[in-house]
């Protein structure tokens, strides 16, 4: 028999706030985290905005000389991870090392470092390219590092697969736990994709919202008036624990992860298939695997790009999937107000189901204006926070190249 998994930690780092408590209370008050690009000159650029971390210190997780050997990513994924197992209770008393695990992935990885060295390369020749550009830019040495620092001997990888990236990392820790290969698992993603790179190619593709005149408004996840997503960065670390583990060791538990369905649609290399059938195989996969009907969901956190293609295809995808019980429950998207934290998304958005369950709440999709017809006429949660009862969470996550996620989180019961 598979085992039951819980969650038992949460770390978070944002552009809405450096720790999970602040994202959070950030998320029910509907504050967006965009504004003009300060890590690069954009001036010429044709975004200019973005959500970026605010005051984010890496020296808090990190000793100076790592943080300096370590991309902006990197040293994400270590914050937001230290703050999960604090959160956790976990210590070397108390958990088998060789029984923990690290899947932590990211959906770009260095991209800061390698632009960098890149620099360097071409202005002052290949002698001075730093030693350690490698495990710099490489999206699994997150996953690495924090093995090292909390002495996890378990499986460890990364996944990588865009904006699915880390509801990948999240199942395949849930799969791990299940089938005994480890008691505890550190899993999530982190991304630094605030870049002159980054920001100057998803805006060439036109996937980016330009209304530069007011970055606040410009994530429109479900309204008619969307025109692109908002480049986010930062990471989402999740603890989860087989449920024996956990109450033997008196941890406090926050929910139950109990369904995981991953698909491909075998379609297009940016596009999705229509009514977004990959995500609707995902969702219905991922309620069997927790035994669950679609009358027994509460909530969505929707994948909610503010893309034109991506919204209208969720919202139909969602409403085919949940029938009679698509008007019934809350749907919104934290996007409207993280920005798209690309392979950290479904991290921060697992975590923001988990705590819709506990606190009985439903967080907002904000700069919800007009409602658009092609996304019908469901329930996104506009712009303030909605108090429901919450037993169980569904999470979607899609990303370029045909990767669909659904995660379900419920409300734990003996």
């Amino acid at each position: 028999m598979r085992r039951r998994v819980v969650v038992t930690g949460l770390g978070a780092v944002t552009p809405i706030g450096n720790d999970v408590a602040t994202t959070w209370r950030a998320m029910l008050d509907g504050v967006s985290g965009a504004a003009n690009i300060t890590k690069f000159d954009a001036s010429q650029f044709p975004v200019r905005f973005a959500c970026e971390l605010k005051d984010f210190d890496p020296l808090k997780s990190m000793e100076r000389k790592e943080a300096k050997r370590a991309d902006p990513y990197t040293q994400y994924a270590v914050a937001a991870s230290v703050e999960a197992m604090a959160d956790a209770g976990l210590t070397s008393t108390n958990v088998d090392n060789d029984r923990m695990g690290v899947i932590v992935g990211s959906g770009i990885g260095g991209l800061k470092s390698f632009e960098d060295q890149h620099d360097i390369y071409r202005e002052r020749g290949q002698s001075k390219i730093s030693p350690f550009f490698i495990p710099m830019f490489i999206a699994d040495i997150a996953a690495g590092v924090i093995s090292m620092r909390f002495n996890a001997r378990g499986p460890n990888y990364a996944t990588v697969s865009a904006c699915a990236t880390s509801a990948h990392a999240i199942g395949d820790a849930f799969r791990t736990i299940q089938y005994g290969d480890a008691d505890v698992m550190i899993c999530g993603g982190s991304e630094a994709a605030v870049t002159a790179m980054s920001i100057g190619g998803f805006a060439n593709m036109t996937a980016l919202s330009e209304r530069n005149d007011d970055p606040k408004t410009a994530s429109r996840p479900f309204d008619k008036d969307r025109d692109g997503f908002v480049m986010g960065e930062g990471a989402g670390i999740i603890i989860l624990e087989s449920l024996e583990h956990a109450l033997a060791r008196g941890a406090r538990i926050y929910g139950e992860m109990s369904g995981y369905r991953a698909t491909g649609d075998a379609y297009h290399l940016t596009g999705q298939l229509p009514q977004h059938e990959g995500l609707q195989r995902a969702m219905r996969g991922a309620l069997g695997d927790a035994g669950l009907t679609p009358a027994d969901v509460d909530y969505v956190n929707a994948h909610g790009t503010s893309t034109p293609l991506n919204d209208s295809n969720e919202a139909q995808a969602i409403a085919t999937v949940f029938g009679d019980d698509a008007k019934r429950i809350n749907i919104s998207s934290t996007k409207s107000m993280t920005g798209h934290m690309l392979g950290a998304a479904g991290g921060i958005e697992c975590i923001a189901a988990t705590l819709a369950i506990r606190d009985s709440i439903v967080p907002p999709t904000i700069n919800y204006f007009t409602p658009d017809p092609e996304c019908g006429e469901l329930n996104f949660t506009p712009n303030t926070a909605q108090k429901r009862d919450v037993r169980a969470a569904l999470s979607n996550s899609a990303g370029f190249g045909g990767h669909n996620v659904s995660i379900v989180v419920k409300r734990y019961q003996e």
